[in-house]
Order: structure tokens, then sequence, then C-alpha cells
């Protein structure tokens, strides 16, 4: 069990707010005293953001082994119980990770991971000339794409807030969207760039 993070790194930056020693050292204690048996932390990151009295932002950002990322953000009034917040979503969600790892190591073999159909649809059938909605983007954030395992993949969602997992798959070297269905199992997408290869 790792019981102790010893000499693990951890990068504490602030955006509108100045990283005080006392901040600083006060997240250091809190993720070194984080009692995780799995998965094991390689390093982390702090950051912390102070937007008004009334919003002050805490995001903690574990790296794993295992290719594992656990991401959290907490906002409260006051950046220590925003930071304390952070540290309990970090351990609940790795209470109800281990749960369901106890219960299955690996998906069932039928049925757990669900591979859906491919289809193409051509260009007439999905756009109509009274259709004219201009895209606009809700939310941009860079997303970094890893090669896991499937098996990985599902650790990756389960410990994440993502709806969904982008990876390249390591079984077939192909790109690949894992996601939790509404049923509880998870769905797994390779797609195929069609237009690639016209």
């Amino acid at each position: 069990m790792q019981v102790h993070n010893v000499n693990l790194p951890i990068v504490v930056t602030g955006r509108h707010v100045e990283i005080t020693p006392a901040i600083r050292e006060y997240a250091h204690k809190k993720i070194e005293g984080l009692h995780l048996d799995y998965p094991r932390i390689i390093e982390a990151k702090v950051v912390l953001d102070v937007q008004g009295h009334h919003r002050q932002m805490a995001e903690i950002i574990l790296f794993c082994a295992n290719h594992i990322v656990i991401e959290v953000k907490s906002v409260t009034e006051d950046i220590y119980a925003s930071i304390d917040e952070s540290i309990s979503k970090i351990a609940r969600r790795m209470r109800k990770f281990k749960t369901r790892l106890l219960k299955s190591h690996r998906p069932r073999k039928e049925g757990s991971i669900r591979h859906i159909q491919e289809q193409v649809f051509h260009e007439e059938a999905v756009h109509h000339e009274d259709e004219h909605v201009t895209p606009a983007y809700v939310h941009e954030e860079s997303y970094k794409i890893r090669p896991l395992y499937p098996d990985e993949a599902i650790v990756d969602l389960e410990i994440s807030q993502r709806p969904f997992v982008v990876f390249h798959d390591q079984q077939n070297h192909k790109l690949a969207i894992l996601f939790r269905r509404q049923d509880g199992d998870y769905g797994l997408i390779h797609p195929e760039d069609t237009a690639a290869k016209k």
C-alpha cells in the first residue's frame, strides 16, 4: 500500500493569485498525505485560481502509473477549502473505482464493451437546404491522446470527470473512443476516416 508519497514532484502554480509559502506547503502536505494503494502517484500538479472572494478554484492533476490521470476541480469561497474539497473528490473517486475493480478486474467477456457498427451517411442525408445553423464552440480545451489498452482506458474513464476517453488502441494501433453507456456498460468506437480514402 502506498502510505506515503516520498519525494513526489509537486508543482503548484497560481492564476490571479500569488502562491505564498503557506499555500504551497498546505497543498504539498495534502497531496503527500493521500493514502492511495492504487494507483501509484508519479507526479502532481496544483493550479490555484482566485476570481474574486466567492470563486476560489483549486485544480489537482495526478499523473499515476499505468497511464492513469486523475483530474479534479473545486470552487469555494476559500482557497484552502477548495484544496480540501479537491482532495476529498480524489479519495471518493478512487474508492468508487476500487469497488468496481473488486467486482470485476476485467469487463465481462460478453457485452461489457460493445462495438458500434460503423455507418457512412451521404452528405445529402444529413444536410438540408433549409438548415442554416452556425456551429459554435461551447467550450474548447486541449486533449492529450495517449497509447492505452482498452482495460487501461476503462480505468482512465472511471477515475476521470470526462464522459469519454479518446486513445490509441494498443491492440490494433488505431484511434479509439471509449464511453459509458446508459445501461452501465462500455461502448468502444474505432472511427474510420472515409474521406481520407477517397
